[in-house]
Parts: structure tokens; C-alpha cells; sequence
């Protein structure tokens, strides 16, 4: 009987404010403080966003998930640690999966109440990645922390068994009467080892730059003019990738120039 009303609670959203240990497998943190930043991304915890390299602790607009790998958790897991921070009147969620077009996708929603002054409520939901349908999931959450400002929500959350490598997915949805609405996919990443805090960060060089002059009459040409720099690419996600060097393509063309027989 308890069963079933745990379930039936489940169905129809979760709304439990910070502290209150109303759902069996939800563990809330006495701890109210969440402190979301870019500090560490890349060194020592995985980050994604959207807009690229938005700043979470700034005013606009910005979706944005860490995540911190502690002890491994047989078969092919971890215990992790997650930041999420996004502007919404309903939720936001991160997700993880495999493949984003098949098979389930893991949400972990934070999301305010509208219809209880906003309060913060945290939920575990399935996401069937074909038709987009949600069911409710009983995962075991530790230390759920969350706080609503307005639209800016801001939660803190530990997963006992975290599946790596995974894509995250960062999205938003709206909460009715009814319970959520369908999650609005905004950010969908590569296949990421989670355990690895670099691995949102490309390593492939930029491509190389056909500097082949073909063997035409070639007028009168100002070499300054063709000057110019060549920089990595920044990375879509929390940092830019290393840049090994710069090309300069006019320098190269320079030496072809000044070997070739110039009519």
C-alpha cells in the first residue's frame, strides 16, 4: 500500500521544498547554499552550456551543467556529482543517455512551483527518446540542494550510479496542474566520458590550409594584403581547446612566390 501511494505521489510531480524528505529514494541536503560556477571546468569537472561559454553566476540567459566524478560503482558506473543552473518559470533538467534518438533518456528535473510561491521541487524522471514521452523514475539522489530566484533556478545533486561514457542533454520544460510538459531539448553533446574533465574539449587541429598557387601569370600583388591570422577554434562547450599554433597563410605563399618565375 505504501508502494503504491509512493508511485501515485510520483505520477502527479513531485513538489517537495528543499530539506523535506518526502519521497523514499530523495535525499535532501541540510545544506541550502548552491554555488554554480565556471571555476574548474575542464580541470577538474566536466561543463557544458548553452550559449557557448555563458557565465552562470552573470545575469543573462544561461543553461549550464558541471559534473564531478567521485568513487566507481560496479558494473560501469560512478558516483557523481552535478551542478545545474537555467532561466525558467517551470523546469529545467539534465539528461543522460546513449543515443539521443533511441533507447531511454535519465532526467533529473529541478523546477520551481509556481502555484507554491515558486518553491523548488526536485523529480527523476524516463524519457522515452522516441515519441518524448516522460514516466516517473525512483533513482537514488543524495544531497539535493536547490534554490529558485525569480526564473534563474540553481540545484545541486549527487547520483549513486551514473552510466559513462554518456551524451547530456540540457533542456527546459513548464509544470502544470497536470504535471510536466514535454522536455524542450536545448543542448545535446557529444558522447562524453564523465569521469574525465577534459573530454568535452576537442583535441582535433584545425584543418590545414591549401596554400598551392597554380602556375598562372600572376599581376601585380600587394603580399600585405593577403595577410592574415589564423586562430583555433573556440570550443562549443566549457573551454577553448588548446591552439599548438597559428598558421599565417601569406607568409607560406611568400616563399612560393619569391621561388616561382613571376611573368
Amino acid at each position: 500500500m505504501e508502494r503504491g501511494l509512493i508511485l501515485l505521489v510520483a505520477a502527479v510531480g513531485v513538489y517537495v521544498a528543499s530539506g523535506v524528505q518526502g519521497i523514499s529514494y530523495l535525499s535532501f541536503s541540510n545544506n541550502t547554499q548552491v554555488n554554480i560556477s565556471q571555476i574548474g571546468c575542464g580541470v577538474t569537472k566536466l561543463c557544458v552550456q548553452t550559449p557557448a561559454n555563458c557565465d552562470p553566476t552573470g545575469n543573462t540567459s544561461c543553461l549550464f551543467a558541471s559534473v564531478i566524478s567521485s568513487t566507481s560503482v560496479a558494473p560501469n558506473g560512478s558516483a557523481m556529482s552535478f551542478q545545474l543552473r537555467g532561466d525558467s518559470v517551470g523546469y529545467i533538467a539534465l539528461g543522460l543517455t546513449v543515443n539521443a534518438s533511441q533507447g531511454t533518456t535519465m532526467l533529473f528535473i529541478c523546477a520551481q512551483n509556481s502555484s507554491k510561491n515558486g518553491s523548488f521541487f526536485f523529480q527523476t524522471m524516463d524519457q522515452n527518446n522516441i515519441n518524448g514521452a516522460l514516466t516517473p523514475a525512483d533513482r537514488i539522489i543524495t544531497e539535493i540542494r536547490g534554490i529558485v530566484n525569480e526564473n534563474v533556478i540553481k540545484c545541486e545533486f549527487n547520483v549513486l550510479n551514473a552510466k559513462t561514457p554518456s551524451t547530456i542533454l540540457l533542456g527546459t520544460g513548464t509544470v502544470t496542474n497536470n504535471g510536466l510538459s514535454p522536455f524542450n531539448i536545448s543542448l545535446n553533446s557529444d558522447l562524453l566520458n564523465l569521469a574525465n574533465p577534459a573530454s568535452n574539449v576537442p583535441t582535433t587541429a584545425p584543418p590545414v590550409v591549401n596554400t598551392t598557387v597554380a602556375s598562372t601569370t600572376v599581376a601585380s600583388t600587394t603580399m600585405a594584403s593577403t595577410t592574415q591570422q589564423w586562430s583555433c577554434p573556440a570550443s562549443r562547450h566549457a573551454a577553448p581547446a588548446e591552439c599548438p599554433h597559428t598558421i599565417r597563410p601569406a607568409e607560406s605563399l611568400k616563399g612560393i612566390l619569391s621561388s616561382s618565375s613571376i611573368q
